[in-house]
């Protein structure tokens, strides 16, 4: 039995189906079997290999009429959306909702959302649930999450990432910033999202193995019969500057294959 992956958003997350009989290649559009109901989403691999033995399945290649059965769940699910506003507003509940979205089946119905607190929405659930008589599920997310949904302009000047390509968004931490000498200034090493971007680990694992080849700054080194200290270091071209009484050495590592010289 094959496996493909699928992907339910342009930029959301892949995940993985089995497939057997059923031709199909890279772009096509699918139905099928998950834990929520059967989902509409869109091949983006195939023939590849998972370590996962309980895969859900490909129900079969999207019709026509499954396209058409698409359109009308997005069409309804925004009608629901402004329903779901206006019933939280009704409540008094602090919540700002991001989207909804049916399953294909419309077994489900659900919404993300964000909020400062934690929100008892149990009322909300039940009058949702009551008008729109299938199962409602709200999801609270956090604050990258919704920056993925919405989008906008990063500090580069270009799209997010997360709403571009980023599928999986990993942890992102100070000491990346750190590692890479990048001066702690909130407004140079955070997003859009208030959060710390999400490019500070692109190159993370680069700069740990070059400062592996240098000394820490502070740190006394032998140079010409004298121990002199480190003042600087220059992660990218593999070089350190020793103070020699005033006077800055810049020493420079040559074995070094993909640095400036």
């Amino acid at each position: 039995m094959n496996i493909c992956g699928v992907k339910f958003k342009e930029n959301g997350k892949i995940y993985n189906f089995f497939y057997d009989d059923i031709e199909i290649e890279v772009d096509d559009y699918v139905v099928v079997e998950t834990e929520k109901g059967q989902q509409y989403g869109k091949v983006a691999e195939k023939n590849i290999s998972s370590s996962f033995k309980e895969l859900k399945n490909v129900l079969r290649k999207a019709t026509e009429d499954d396209y058409n059965q698409y359109l009308k769940n997005i069409s309804d699910s925004k009608k629901a959306l402004q329903d779901a506003k206006l019933i939280s507003k009704e409540l008094g509940l602090e919540m700002r909702f991001i989207d909804s979205s049916y399953t294909f089946d419309r077994r489900q119905l659900l919404f993300n959302f964000v909020a400062d607190e934690r929100v008892d929405f149990r009322e909300l659930v039940k009058r949702l649930a009551g008008k729109f008589k299938t199962r409602i599920e709200l999801h609270q997310v956090g604050v990258r999450d919704k920056a993925k949904e919405i989008g906008g302009i990063g500090q580069c000047g270009r799209e997010l990432c997360c709403a571009t390509f980023l599928n999986n968004i990993d942890t992102i931490s100070i000491n990346m910033a750190k590692n890479q000498s990048i001066a702690l200034n909130p407004s140079k090493i955070n997003g859009a999202c208030g959060r710390l971007l999400c490019c500070l680990s692109y190159e993370d694992s680069q700069y740990t193995d070059y400062r592996k080849k240098l000394p820490h700054v502070g740190e006394r080194i032998k140079h010409e019969n004298k121990m002199l200290r480190v003042v600087s270091i220059n992660i990218l071209n593999q070089s350190y500057k020793l103070d020699n009484n005033g006077e800055e050495i810049e020493i420079v590592i040559r074995n070094c294959s993909n640095c400036k010289k």
